[in-house]
């Protein structure tokens, strides 16, 4: 479990920017039809839970969960969801009078909170101004989530290394041929989760044999079609440890492929090899998806994603590795990133490789070990 103290630290640090942006209380609501991380970011309550932070970086927690709340929460108040009858809404303005926000102060919520949800917000904070916009709390907070704090970092690192530990299984299985189906390797990939103390898959997981792997993610995520057959098969997964997942996508060549079969492996591994020497603090993350690009095109191919996303609480975080960032995007030392090139092709199959790579001071690394495996 992550260091209480830690918790303490960033609402303080989002109280700086509250205070330089004159904003007295900041709601944060994760339920089932509003999926918001930052929840579990600023108090360590997993889900499911309305969250009050004041100016002055005191944080008051209102969970469905009292039991699981009380065991994870680091709170200074918390209060049950019940005594609001389970509205978000009366929830805040609870927030709003245990922080004895006064009359005219601005109260921000997040920015995809629904506009007849808003309407009952500005309805109940009618001596306030409710803020919902762009570029306001949400951008401050998912600029926060990007670079990793010690804490993180050494949570992202057990993922990874348990990730790791699945793909050397994954590996060795396909060699002595126990998994032929698509569902047997994402089963395998599920039970392992549990069985190693993690809390389940960090997205659904792609198992894509050769006749699907075109498509760059396959649709549904598995099924009983076989996998890893002859020619090209994908499989893209992660897993969450104490609350932070791994992304990686491995690309599994059988049998003797054809002549635009290997140009594409070889490109692709090229690729990540020379877009991983971009992966630095203060380089625009844009130069690593195009010198990606540039590779692809000596054999006139098109990459049609980005090359690679922040990856943390969720699978897919700030900042987006591609080609029209703007330059002000520049990796940042405590970032973790993805670095996954790929290609696609209707005839020939799909090729994509991707690990999850640490900015550092002087330079990056790599916390994964996916790769291209030739059977």
């Amino acid at each position: 479990m992550l260091n209480k103290s830690v918790y303490q630290k960033r609402r303080a640090d989002l109280a700086t920017w509250m205070a330089q942006n004159s904003i007295g209380l900041v709601i944060i609501e994760d339920s089932e039809n509003h999926r918001d991380p930052a929840l579990r970011y600023f108090s360590g309550h997993p889900s499911d839970g309305v969250l009050g932070i004041s100016i002055t970086g005191d944080a008051i927690l209102s969970p469905w969960d009292e039991a699981l709340a009380a065991q994870k929460a680091d709170v200074d108040v918390m209060i049950p969801f019940t005594r609001f009858d389970r509205s978000a809404v009366q929830a805040a303005a609870g927030i709003a009078a245990i922080c004895q926000i006064p009359p005219n102060t601005r109260i921000e919520i997040s920015e995809r909170t629904p506009y007849p949800t808003f309407l009952k917000y500005v309805e109940i904070f009618n001596k306030n101004d409710v803020l919902c916009r762009e570029n306001g709390v949400n951008q401050q907070i998912k600029r926060m989530r990007a670079t990793k704090d010690e804490t993180e970092i050494a949570t992202i690192r057990k993922a990874c290394a348990l990730t790791d530990e699945v793909i050397e299984t994954i590996e060795k299985g396909l060699a002595e041929g126990k998994f032929t189906t698509e569902t047997e390797v994402a089963l395998l990939i599920e039970q392992a989760a549990h069985s190693n103390g993690c809390e389940g898959t960090g997205f659904g997981t792609l198992a894509a044999g050769a006749s699907r792997s075109f498509f760059i993610h396959a649709f549904p995520g598995y099924t009983s079609g076989e996998f890893a057959g002859k020619g090209l098969s994908i499989l893209d997964f992660g897993l969450i440890y104490d609350g932070y997942t791994s992304d990686v996508t491995l690309t599994i060549a059988r049998g003797q492929l054809d002549k635009k079969q290997n140009e594409m492996l070889e490109s692709v591994q090229t690729a990540a090899n020379q877009a991983l020497t971009l992966y630095k603090a203060d380089i625009p993350v844009c130069e690593a998806n195009r010198k990606a690009d540039s590779i692809f095109q000596q054999i006139n191919r098109t990459m049609p994603h980005a090359l690679g996303h922040g990856v943390g609480l969720e699978a897919h975080e700030w900042p987006s590795v591609r080609s029209s960032a703007d330059l002000s995007q520049v990796f940042a030392p405590g970032m973790v990133v993805t670095l996954e090139p790929g290609l696609y092709d209707a005839k020939l199959g799909g090729c994509r490789l991707e690990n999850d790579v640490l900015i550092t001071e002087t330079g990056n690394e790599v916390l994964t070990n996916s790769k291209i495996i030739r059977i």
